[in-house]
């Protein structure tokens, strides 16, 4: 019984909590304030508990299975689901459905964190609706809003017709292969016809969760309709489980049938790269400037992936992850607070913030520096690792691809970090009170930016783990 509860730790945690707040909503109910404070500490509690009592265990006939590179993944999907709690208790704390909200963010983190456990398609599969449904519900949580209907509306359909696609692969790979055990199946893949044409069907429903291109056309629209707690969870949390699940499906399922989907990985990196920049480019909303951001930066994930050194690309893709968490989450919570005071959520309405706001404008400016990898932001050095691990097969066409889409990407985030400290608008922002969890939560972000680039122990740690 104590090894079970060893061996679930952080899934059983996220059930507790997910328990004690459906008895909460039973109940009488707690104000808002009293509530949130609660959740954070149980939140900090899970992240924490992430970090001891980790072995390599196998459960349920090796349905499940852990280890502590897949528990430090699942520390640092928890670490920006704690991060969430705190910059955007602002909004949450105003929401008449902030248990349902976090019952619903709580669910799908726990589909996550069993997705990441699944070493058989069965529970893969599973695990990936539970994961994925209930976002659909957060991102319709702006009720009075009809754009957060069609955002959900549009994340519903492209999920089910992802879903769709993978289980007809599942489905095909059972009939050839007599198995869905990850164990079982690389040595019954030999790269037929037939099997490369699963291959790219279970690339597909991936490339749907992470919005690789051609499979984006959903991600602008519905992170512009999400709230920014919806948004930033989909663009950060979603998308960091994903891209551990596929690294650990490629490297340890079809590493047999590597020259195919290298080739795979290496167009649409390249595509990914190119046309999320192109796009971000043209961007005045923060939201759909994030968005396309966030493609670009999944192209830079797909050439750490593409390495055929599976530590090097494994490591590398913890690490950005990590990074991208506190890069990506601090610029979120910056325009979450504007947008709370404010209501504005272009570009243009940034002009003049850093005139009444300093400490939010050096948030957001080290987070762009950071996504633009300008060094000695951590950002810069998760790029460096990707490039480096991408650049293991001496493909240096590749490379030099990636490493030009770098420089493309630095006047799009320079435009907003001009916007707010050069120009001058015909009205600045005015001074922006920053209740004290969500100015915690940015100083979190910050010093973690500043912290894993600067400290090499952090990188070091994250290759000790494989």
């Amino acid at each position: 019984m104590m090894d079970f509860i060893t061996i679930m730790k952080n899934d059983l945690m996220l059930v507790a909590i997910i328990f004690l707040l459906l008895f909460i909503k039973l109940g009488k109910g707690i104000k808002n304030d009293t509530l949130l404070s609660i959740i954070q500490l149980l939140l900090l509690i899970n992240f924490v508990a992430g970090f001891f009592m980790n072995d390599d265990y196998t459960a349920f006939d090796n349905m499940y299975q852990t280890s502590p590179v897949i528990a430090f993944q699942k520390s640092i999907l928890s670490l920006g689901v704690y991060l969430i709690s705190l910059l955007f208790s602002g909004w949450l704390r105003k929401s008449e459905n902030l248990t349902e909200f976090f019952i619903l963010m709580l669910s799908a983190l726990l589909g996550m964190f069993l997705l990441l456990s699944s070493s058989n398609f069965l529970m893969f599969y599973l695990s990936l609706e539970l994961a994925t449904i209930p976002v659909a519900a957060m991102a319709n949580f702006d009720l009075q809003k009809k754009i957060s209907s069609e955002a959900a509306m549009k994340m519903i359909l492209s999920s089910a017709f992802s879903s769709g696609i993978l289980l007809f692969g599942i489905s095909i790979l059972y009939g050839i292969t007599g198995t869905i055990s990850f164990a079982a199946l690389p040595a019954l893949l030999n790269g037929s016809p037939i099997q490369i044409m699963v291959l790219v069907f279970l690339f597909s429903a991936f490339a749907f969760k992470l919005s690789i291109v051609p499979f984006h056309l959903w991600t602008a629209d519905v992170y512009e309709g999400s709230p920014f707690a919806t948004t930033s969870f989909l663009s950060v949390i979603s998308k960091g489980a994903i891209a551990f699940v596929l690294v650990s499906t490629l490297y340890k399922v079809f590493q047999p049938m590597h020259g195919v989907w290298y080739t795979i990985i290496t167009v649409l990196a390249i595509i990914t790269m190119i046309i999320g920049n192109l796009f971000a480019l043209r961007q005045q909303n923060i939201k759909r400037f994030l968005a396309f951001s966030s493609i670009a930066q999944v192209g830079f994930i797909l050439v750490g992936i593409s390495s055929n050194d599976s530590v090097k690309g494994l490591s590398s893709v913890m690490y950005f992850v990590l990074i991208y968490v506190f890069s990506n989450l601090a610029a979120f919570g910056v325009a979450e607070t504007i947008a709370i005071y404010s209501g504005k959520e272009n570009i243009g309405d940034y002009n003049g913030l850093y005139q009444n706001n300093k400490f939010l404008s050096w948030v957001l400016a080290l987070a762009l520096f950071s996504l633009a990898g300008i060094p000695p932001t951590a950002g810069f050095f998760g790029k460096l690792f990707l490039i480096t691990a991408g650049a293991a097969k001496a493909n240096f066409a590749f490379i030099t691809i990636a490493a030009l889409n770098m420089i493309v990407s630095l006047y799009y985030y320079l435009r907003v970090v001009r916007s707010v400290f050069m120009d001058k608008g015909e009205t600045v922002v005015e001074k922006i009170p920053i209740q004290p969890a969500v100015k915690f939560g940015l100083i979190i972000c910050g010093a973690g930016i500043i912290v894993t680039g600067l400290w090499s122990w952090v990188y070091d740690y994250v290759v000790g783990l494989l």
